[in-house]
Formats: C-alpha cells, sequence, structure tokens
C-alpha cells in the first residue's frame, strides 16, 4: 500500500455476521411463520421468518422474492442460507418423506423447518446463532479469519 493511499475502514461482513444479524433482526421484529414477512402490518420492519430475516440482513430491507437481490447481495444470501440449512441438518433435522416413506430431500428445509407448528421464536434465534458459531469455527484460524 502506498502512503498515500487511506486503508480501508470497514471490516468484510461474513456469512457469520449475517446470521448473527438476522437473529437480531428477529429479537427486535418478531417472527412469523408461513411467509417471508408478516405483511398484515404495515411496516418497513415487519416480523420475519428465518429465511426473511436472513434476506433483511443481506439487502437491509425486506423483498418480494430472493431473485430480486442484486449479485452480491444474492450471493450473500445463498451462502448464509447454506450454512443456515447445514447447521439444521446437524442439529434440527426434518426431512421430507414421501407417502412411500423415500426421503424427498438431503436436506432440512429452513422454509418447512421454520413453519413447523413445534417450531418457536426461541428455536430459530438459537439456530441462527448457533449457525454462525459454527460457520465461525469453520471458517477461521487463531481467532484470524
Amino acid at each position: 500500500m502506498k502512503a498515500t493511499q487511506k486503508p480501508p475502514t470497514a471490516a468484510q461482513v461474513t456469512t457469520a455476521d449475517l446470521l448473527r444479524m438476522a437473529a437480531l433482526y428477529l429479537r427486535r421484529h418478531g417472527w412469523h411463520q408461513g411467509t417471508y414477512y408478516d405483511t398484515t402490518i404495515d411496516t418497513p420492519t415487519p416480523p420475519a421468518c428465518a429465511a426473511g430475516a436472513i434476506g433483511i440482513a443481506c439487502a437491509g430491507h425486506t423483498v418480494e422474492h430472493f431473485s430480486q437481490l442484486d449479485g452480491d447481495a444474492l450471493a450473500d444470501y445463498l451462502a448464509a442460507l447454506a450454512a443456515f440449512v447445514d447447521y439444521l441438518d446437524i442439529h434440527y433435522p426434518l426431512f421430507l418423506v414421501d407417502e412411500d416413506g423415500y426421503v424427498i430431500d438431503d436436506h432440512t428445509s429452513p422454509y418447512s423447518w421454520n413453519d413447523d407448528p413445534l417450531c418457536t421464536a426461541e428455536t430459530v434465534i438459537a439456530a441462527l446463532e448457533g449457525a454462525a458459531k459454527e460457520w465461525d469455527r469453520l471458517h477461521t484460524q487463531g481467532g484470524e479469519r
């Protein structure tokens, strides 16, 4: 770096950071089942499902569908959702099974898991934080990223 160049002032946001932001969003604004956001109330910060909260953490606002995210935000969303699914597969497995008893999908659907009647806001927040901790464990060495 040349002496005249300014060093970067912002740290890079990691997948773990986004998962923690999603958990914080749910703590502050509420959790929702059935759709990404509770559209029955008119607010820029509606209660959200786990995937909706991850989307808000990535975009900074609600979006109708995550295909509407720009390239970087979409990549961040997909990485955070994948880390969350990996964590759910280990700690909260919920696999879809057809009428013959065969597993339809090898991974836990974060949408079905979030909408399970036994799921609670506390469970979702704990899972998001657990996924963030697991991501940090797998992607840091000696405290360095």
